[in-house]
């Protein structure tokens, strides 16, 4: 008897790749009755390299292709860093399953063969969020804005462009290159984006997906759930410098936020606990709390952007 076949979609980045295959081998563990086909694609997020992807359309650009790949059967599951999905995601096209998180910090990257840090060279960071808090903690470092996927942004610090470039962990640590960080910056220090670390699985609504049952992390889906409420009620897409990290305790999950106000340059951060079943909540009051100490003028910091 032949086995089913599960055309699993991913970007064709090395990272994308690598991430999906560690959902895939998950997969393939708990039902070794399936035989899974990876089914690479480009997206226009890949695609256009020289502007932000606030200039271009944001998160979407990272998804529309396989999006498209789904409605028409083409593949039957779709991998992708939660942290690159658009906040509202297509009502016939839910997230199935959430892996189990990987680390979700940002961290310091140097030049090959260099061992510390110059404040006077760019720093190379992506989005917002991480330069309004590299501009807080380190001061008036000169920021350089970079694209591309990871192994083309180690190659621009190698060859001298940059100083040194914030990256998250998880990437790094996926595809072998954990030596390279010099230094992971703290909660208290970069709140992380909202799903960073995690990968979600896509699916088409009505079907059965119960073979992603053992897939789905408890852990990290609570995790998701606040954070991406968190984000979603205050209309924060990939151009809003906006943060969130939920840690879960037991029953209990705490969430830290950033908000920050474009007009004003200016933002707020906080915490706040709640029980697990509340955790979507959770990120709803957050979100409208820190919204409403900067309408009350209880900034944190003047941002520089």
């Amino acid at each position: 008897m032949s086995k089913r076949t599960i055309r699993v979609g991913s970007r064709e980045s090395a990272l994308a790749v690598a991430q999906t295959q560690l959902v895939m081998d998950v997969i393939q563990k708990n039902h070794p009755e399936l035989e899974l086909q990876l089914v690479t694609m480009k997206t226009m997020g890949d695609k256009i390299l020289d502007r932000s992807l606030d200039k271009i359309g944001g998160k979407g650009l990272f998804v529309k292709e396989l999006d498209k790949a789904l409605m028409d059967e083409r593949i039957d599951i779709s991998i992708h860093s939660l942290k690159d999905m658009p906040m509202e995601t297509p009502e016939e096209l839910p997230i199935l399953a959430y892996s189990k998180r990987g680390n979700p910090f940002d961290c310091m990257v140097l030049p090959q063969g260099i061992t510390e840090w110059n404040p006077e060279e760019p720093t190379g960071c992506s989005g917002h969020r991480r330069k309004v808090q590299l501009k807080k903690l380190m001061g008036d470092v000169p920021i350089k804005g970079i694209r591309g996927n990871i192994l083309t942004r180690l190659d621009k610090l190698d060859s001298g462009e940059y100083g040194a470039l914030i990256l998250a962990c998880s990437g790094l640590e996926r595809i072998g290159l954990a030596s390279r960080i010099h230094r992971v910056f703290t909660l208290e220090e970069m709140i992380p984006s909202a799903g960073q670390g995690i990968l979600s699985v896509q699916g088409r609504k009505g079907e059965d997906y119960s073979w992603l049952m053992q897939t789905d992390d408890p852990v990290s889906r609570i995790q998701a759930l606040a954070e991406r409420s968190f984000v979603r009620t205050l209309d924060g897409g990939c151009s809003s410098p906006i943060a969130a990290f939920a840690q879960v305790n037991g029953q209990e999950v705490c969430l830290t936020g950033l908000y920050y106000h474009e007009e004003e340059g200016v933002y707020v951060t906080g915490s706040k606990t709640d029980c697990i079943e509340r955790a979507e909540q959770l990120g709803e009051i957050l979100a409208l709390e820190l919204k409403s100490q900067f309408l009350c003028g209880c900034f944190v910091e003047k941002g520089v952007l």
